[in-house]
């Protein structure tokens, strides 16, 4: 029997323009979906779980666009409630060169952020499952969603499950002061933290001393020392932190390093000129949780993780559609990206 994953937080709209135009010349919107924690859920759908999605649409036609987008991918929509006034929009402006993506949140009073306590049938969500995975996304998009997280925290623990969390900043939804002090509760609650190269620093305020993300130099030796203070401080069983040299908005370097108290363990590096950078994080997150759920070697779900998320930064889009023997390939050194036929 495939192992049962869970993964709670928002969905929404994407609205891009297309072509790397900017939004005001654009006439046009490409349309999709995604959301951290959906991206996640998604690939794990691919890579074979048996992945459940937990979050509430509006009883309209985006609701039901948004619900079918996840059933297209594999996704169990189960436990989907349906209700609120609208579902969450974010616009994106592909960057390109030197000019880098923009975000624009319209996701105020979603279904989810409006989402109260006691909605959620966690007893019956949880039952038979083996992971739970969140990100600070959610808790950052109202105070009852903050709530509605720790309340579905309080009950996967409960139930024993493994609990991953992408910390994911995001500095339009919440000060780094709110989110220290909702994140740090939280915290009481994980068992595996994810972050970027600047995630604990803004929220934790634990810092690379010698890295700067602005110029695109990072320091490895220490993000080990964030990794073990992060371990140290919230008694982890695990932090991974990916790394990415950003020497433009279309060129990158892609790394991670992972360590369990005891063993550093840092990946190999992947140049990568980008088609589309969002859902990079949740393609490794997506990837680890996968390795590990299969109980492979801590060395070999890193690889596998950021193998995974470089190879998602190639897809349109926020969600990561490549399959394991795809990923493996590019594990194996088959990186020339040679026609196959």
């Amino acid at each position: 029997m495939n192992k049962k994953v869970v993964s709670f937080g928002e969905i929404m709209l994407r609205l891009s323009p297309p072509n790397y135009q900017r939004i005001i010349q654009t006439d046009s919107f490409n349309a999709t979906y995604g959301g951290g924690e959906a991206n996640v859920s998604i690939s794990l759908a691919n890579f074979g779980l048996d992945s459940y999605y937990v979050t509430k649409l509006p009883r309209n036609a985006l609701g039901d666009a948004a619900l079918n987008h996840l059933r297209r991918f594999g996704v169990k929509v189960d436990y989907i409630i349906r209700g609120g006034d609208r579902l969450g929009i974010y616009f994106l402006e592909i960057g390109a060169a030197q000019r880098p993506s923009k975000v624009i949140y319209d996701r105020a009073h979603s279904a989810i952020a409006d989402a109260k306590v006691g909605e959620f049938d966690w007893n019956e969500i949880f039952k038979d499952a083996h992971w739970f995975h969140f990100t600070g996304i959610t808790p950052a998009l109202s105070d009852s969603a903050g709530k509605l997280t720790l309340e579905a925290l309080k009950n996967a623990k409960q139930k024993n499950l493994k609990i991953s969390c992408d910390l994911n900043y995001r500095g339009k939804l919440w000060s780094t002061e709110k989110a220290n002090k909702v994140m740090t509760s939280l915290m009481n609650y994980v068992d595996i933290v994810l972050g970027n190269e600047e995630d604990a620093e803004k929220i934790f305020n634990i810092k690379a001393s010698e890295s700067d993300i602005s110029t695109g130099k990072l320091d490895k030796e220490g993000y080990r020392n964030v990794a073990k203070e992060l371990i140290e401080r919230f008694n982890l069983e695990l932090v991974a932190i990916t790394l990415r040299e950003s020497y433009s908005a279309s060129d990158n370097v892609w790394s991670a390093i992972i360590y369990d108290g005891k063993n550093f363990y840092s990946s190999n590096k992947y140049k990568i000129h980008i088609v589309d950078r969002v859902g990079g994080g949740d393609a490794f997150a997506g990837g680890l949780i996968y390795s590990l759920i299969n109980n492979k070697k801590l060395s070999e779900s890193l690889e596998f993780a950021v193998a995974a998320s470089c190879l998602k930064h190639t897809i349109p889009g926020d969600f990561n559609m490549m399959s394991i023997e795809e990923v493996k390939s590019l594990q194996k050194g088959n990186i020339s990206g040679r026609v196959q036929r």
